[in-house]
């Protein structure tokens, strides 16, 4: 049976403070016609002409890379030495006039062109389509092309999906389901995220799906792995990639990599010594470690918000100079 992604009004999701609380407990939610009222969603509805004319209002000569597929899907070949499609060099004039002619014809080479950031590619695009105050800040991007079939990956990024054109399937699976995943490497992927290469039946018990239609949103919290199948002739999808609860520069990411060079290949019980000190100092499953005296003699381990980000990130540069 086919759990469905719970769904919030899109009122609930428009406030930051709503949205905050939201965020917080890392589960991804449907909202259904959140953005009804962008003018690129009206075009969309209009003529697969019309959304190209729109777009190519904003549209900048940047050069952009183009997957070309076929049937749509997006993966390794057999032998996981390169990839089951090809990439051309474009612009977004050539790549819409490419998906548009594909679009219906059976037999033709699918295409598909993601990630366009809209401040480098359609400058002026996020002032007119935009989420209000919620993420002023963040420029959205844009993905576009036809029938397509991307493999299993997860984000460092919060992340919201919006669906202008076309229909979108998300698969979703919690980031604890990473074991059953098989994931493939982490430094030779399509566009820099490593992915599933198959789905154990444990993984597919935990699954849930997200049907999205024109104008409708997922918000997807950082780390959950998703398929994504865009299922319209053409599918046009704008989303924003951010980190709602940074305390700084650093990335959670960053410390997972240097933590396998300094822990991962260490004797197993001297490993299980480090994860009890982490689930201690960082994870805190029963609290801060220092709860047992006063706030006032927590030193470093106090709020980050008061300075202690900047002496411990201090301390850790020092130790990576070797001082």
């Amino acid at each position: 049976m086919t759990i469905a992604v719970p769904e919030i009004a899109a009122d609930r999701f428009a406030d930051p403070a709503q949205f905050r609380e939201i965020a917080a407990r890392c589960e991804p939610v449907v909202v259904r016609g959140l953005v009804n009222d962008w003018p690129v969603v009206r075009a969309a509805a209009t003529s697969p002409v019309a959304l190209r004319a729109y777009l190519l209002r904003f549209a900048s000569a940047t050069r952009a890379e183009a997957f070309v597929g076929k049937a749509g899907r997006y993966s390794y070949n057999e032998r996981l030495d390169g990839f089951d499609f090809d990439r051309v060099d474009t612009d977004l004039a050539d790549a819409l006039d490419r998906i548009l002619a594909s679009a219906d014809v059976p037999g033709a080479p699918t295409v598909y062109v993601g990630s366009l950031d809209t401040a480098q590619y359609l400058p002026g695009f996020a002032a007119e389509n935009n989420l209000g105050p919620l993420l002023s800040t963040v420029q959205p991007r844009l993905w576009i092309g036809n029938r397509s079939d991307i493999a299993c990956h997860n984000d460092t990024f919060d992340n919201i999906a919006c669906v202008v054109s076309g229909r979108r399937r998300f698969t979703l699976y919690p980031p604890q389901a990473v074991a059953d995943l098989h994931i493939g490497p982490v430094d030779f992927t399509m566009s820099g995220r490593a992915t599933s290469l198959a789905t154990s039946a444990s993984a597919e018990a935990r699954a849930t799906v997200a049907e999205l239609e024109a104008g409708d949103a997922l918000y997807l919290p950082k780390l959950w792995w998703h398929r994504v199948e865009a299922t319209g002739s053409i599918n046009l999808l704008v989303n924003y990639w951010w980190d709602e609860f940074s305390a700084g520069p650093d990335a959670p990411n960053t410390a997972m990599m240097l933590a396998m060079i300094a822990i991962a290949e260490r004797p197993p019980a001297e490993r299980a010594a480090w994860r009890a000190l982490f689930d201690h100092y960082v994870f805190r499953p029963d609290g801060h470690p220092l709860r047992h005296i006063p706030e006032e003699r927590h030193g470093i381990l106090g709020p980050l918000a008061v300075g202690n980000y900047g002496r411990i990130r201090a301390m850790v540069m020092q130790m990576l100079r070797g001082g």
